[in-house]
């Protein structure tokens, strides 16, 4: 390839300037040896042959599944020009004309490539703009291949969007990304998107496979089954892989020197944490622990291993075939075995939440060993403990008894073993035979008492309110102040019928609040309600409502001539307050309580007469 200036890029000869990698030395150069791709290559293929090219392309996939290899095949079979020079575009480049040899060979005038990882600035989009307009030196087309085009900046993204758009007839530009989600829409809309998946296990260890044979290679299959699988996916992950068992072995890739290259060598160790672990033996899950720190293993790469050791336990819980999995060592196989049968899916769950949590704090600690210890510690005291189902069915009075394929937890986690004291007890107390039961209730000499719980009633149903004020009085009556509180001052009303709410909820109100008012409508009224958010101002909230009266009953009042004259006698005073004589009267000959005694009597210390008595307020 050449740069923006039409410079080839140095690239060494094959045994003249060293050795030349697998993934370079088998990179594919034409559509059939593309592998994994069959989506891909059949629609190119199609278009090529119809004459139904787009002017733009972007590709994208992990690293490593062929991006920009096939950016290069689609530029060469653009401008291939077949033996005789006289060819069309083709899905089948020939390989031998001018233009394929300098498009293979990195030094082609009229394909440019451009890492946009490094030049991403408006200026270098501009190289591109100015030179668009020129037509091919030697090719058919002009092909611009710009790899990871997601990292060029905002101002490049929309100096490329017009000459992206309407392209001269002889240009063709080719992007590569890995982040798609990161490339602006008007950029995507205006190209053909071609999504590179991830290549099978199968096919990577068929490849690979033939390729150690090229080299001259014995492979054990187990070692290649290792291999693509530690790829995931990435055809240039899997070969660098490759190229490094080859270069470690003598002359055979063997199973074991993978697994000790991979650092597969001490997954037996992580196993026994997890078994030690599971099994409340604390002090045997501690040593492993100091042996695998003292080897140099991280503490964060050793949560890691526990976390996967966890989900592949579940997974074969749950799906039993995958324990046949030829990636993985048949000892590992074994042991997996072993382990998830005493295992169930609830205590698995719970031991996946605490590993998880555990990276936070492993990650934050002073000293990432000791929080590690921690986290193992934790698992260890809960090994000792029920399930919420168990605990459930031991509080019923049924005692403890796990299902089928549930562990039984050790009595309590120790530092020498299931069943065993801490500390110098240990000398003194006799070990529990492995058989005993787990002590979770009472001593065996006083009967476990059956709890007795109150339920309260449910509460009867309710009319659906007539009006919005009358739904929120609801949820303050029936015990939700939270939600009461929030439909009071954040929520704006925008449509109200029983049975339907429309809302707009002000910044800060959670997300949760419409969904949980509907959950308690529906509950009290045995009736379906719908809420639903909307983009309109709507009304007022309540408490806006209730400010605006009450500064509309203070403006009323200082126009009383009594009130403006006792204002003015007392320069500063202000109404702070505003009563309904007759609202007040009414109350408390229902029997409700004066609102203050001291607030009472200065208002009845305040001259009054008929015509302010008549008026029924007071301020």
């Amino acid at each position: 390839m050449t740069d923006l200036l039409g410079h080839p890029d140095p690239q060494p000869e094959p045994g003249a300037g060293g050795y030349r990698v697998l993934a370079r030395t088998y990179r594919p150069s034409t559509f059939a040896e593309l592998i994994g791709q069959d989506a891909l290559v059949r629609t190119l293929t199609n278009a090529i042959a119809s004459g139904r090219l787009a002017h733009a392309f972007i590709l994208t996939g992990v690293r490593g599944v062929g991006k920009t290899t096939t950016a290069r095949i689609l530029a060469r079979a653009l401008n291939c020009t077949g033996p005789d020079g006289s060819g069309g575009p083709t899905a089948e480049p020939c390989g031998v004309c001018d233009n394929c040899k300098a498009i293979t060979g990195d030094r082609h005038v009229d394909v440019l490539e451009m890492d946009a990882a490094s030049r991403t600035g408006i200026g270098d989009i501009r190289e591109i703009i100015e030179s668009v307009r020129y037509a091919p030196v030697m090719a058919r087309n002009k092909i611009y291949i710009i790899d990871e085009v997601h990292m060029l900046s905002t101002a490049a993204f929309n100096g490329l969007l017009k000459t992206l758009e309407e392209p001269p007839p002889h240009v063709r530009f080719i992007f590569a990304t890995t982040e798609i989600r990161k490339v602006p829409v008007t950029v995507l809309s205006r190209c053909q998107r071609f999504d590179l998946r991830r290549v099978d296990q199968p096919v990577l260890e068929s490849h690979f496979t033939a390729i150690a044979a090229k080299e001259g290679m014995g492979v054990e299959a187990e070692a290649i089954a290792m291999i693509a699988r530690a790829a995931d996916g990435s055809v240039r992950d899997g070969l660098s892989l490759l190229d490094q068992a080859i270069a470690l072995g003598d002359g055979t890739v063997r199973a074991a020197q993978v697994r000790e290259m991979l650092g597969l060598a001490d997954r037996s160790r992580i196993l026994d944490v997890f078994a030690h672990a599971m099994a409340g033996e604390a002090v045997a899950a501690l040593d492993v622990l100091a042996d695998l720190h003292n080897a140099g293993a991280e503490p964060l790469a050793v949560l890691h291993d526990l976390l996967e050791v966890t989900h592949a336990l579940t997974r074969a819980k749950l799906v039993p075939a995958a324990l046949g999995d030829r990636a993985v060592p048949e000892e590992e196989r074994k042991r997996t075995g072993t382990l998830v049968e005493g295992l169930s899916i609830p205590v698995l769950n719970r031991a996946w939440q605490m590993l998880l949590k555990g990276i936070d704090d492993v990650q934050t600690a002073p000293a990432p060993a000791a929080a590690l210890e921690m986290v193992v510690i934790r698992l260890i005291h809960a090994a000792g403990l029920p399930t919420p189902g168990e605990a459930v069915r031991a509080l019923e009075g049924g005692g403890y008894g796990g299902g089928a394929g549930t562990a039984r937890p050790a009595a309590a986690p120790t530092a020498a073993g299931p069943g065993r004291p801490v500390g110098r007890a240990a000398e003194a107390a006799p070990p529990t035979p492995p058989s005993a039961p787990m002590a979770f209730a009472a001593p065996a000499s006083a009967p476990v008492p059956t709890p007795v719980v109150a339920v309260a009633p449910a509460p009867a149903p309710v009319a659906a309110p007539a009006s919005f004020e009358e739904m929120v009085a609801l949820f303050a009556r029936n015990g939700e102040p939270l939600l009461h509180a929030h439909l009071w001052s954040g929520v704006h009303p925008v449509r109200y019928e029983p049975g339907r709410l429309e809302i707009r909820m002000k910044p800060g109100v959670p997300g949760t609040v419409p969904s949980l008012v509907m959950q308690r409508l529906s509950e009290w009224t045995e009736r379906r309600w719908v809420v639903s958010v909307s983009s309109a101002p709507g009304q007022p909230t309540l408490k806006e409502r209730e400010h605006a009266e009450e500064e509309a009953a203070k403006a009323e009042a200082a126009k009383h001539p009594i009130v403006r004259a006792v204002l003015d006698a007392f320069p500063g005073a202000t109404i702070t307050a505003v009563h309904d004589l007759r609202t007040d009267a009414e109350g408390m000959a229902a029997g409700e309580p004066a609102a203050d005694d001291d607030e009472a009597d200065a208002e009845g210390a305040m001259p009054a007469d008929e015509d302010e008595m008549d008026n029924g307020w007071r301020a």
